[in-house]
């Protein structure tokens, strides 16, 4: 998935908009997606210049989410998720693919919505033993 900015994006423009439409995930879970696949593709990818693209798969995206939930909210990350109404991996892809057909990530050919199906089960990442880090 690759986010993109695009003056001729079909509607809707904004997260909050799309959240309306679509009436399952709110805004906060979307900004969440955007700002996690930011830190999946830089943990992938590295530094990434401006206007450069880099492709991460629905796998990989699912992973980076994972680990960005956990380093933003730690053991309350499960919590927060739930809130927003994502309780499975499948969740990451229906926010993913909303956005996709709003014109405001882009997908490859290879990628499909199956690729974000049963990555992993949200009890066993979430309410396993989290390690707090104190070297921060």
């Amino acid at each position: 998935m690759k986010q993109m900015a695009s003056a001729d994006s079909p509607s809707p423009k904004t997260h909050q908009q799309l959240a309306d439409q679509l009436g399952i995930y709110p805004a906060e879970a979307f900004d969440f997606v955007v700002r996690g696949l930011g830190f999946t593709v830089e943990r992938l990818h590295g530094k990434v210049a401006e206007g450069e693209i880099h492709h991460v798969d629905g796998r990989q995206l699912c992973v980076g989410l994972r680990d960005y939930a956990l380093k933003q909210w730690g053991m309350m990350a499960r919590t927060v998720l739930q809130r927003w109404g994502i309780t499975q991996t499948m969740d990451f892809g229906r926010i993913v693919y909303a956005m996709i057909d709003a014109g405001m990530m882009r997908k490859r050919e290879e990628d499909s919505l199956e690729d974000f199906r049963e990555v992993y089960e949200f009890s066993a990442v979430f309410d396993g033993e989290y390690i707090i880090d104190f070297s921060k």
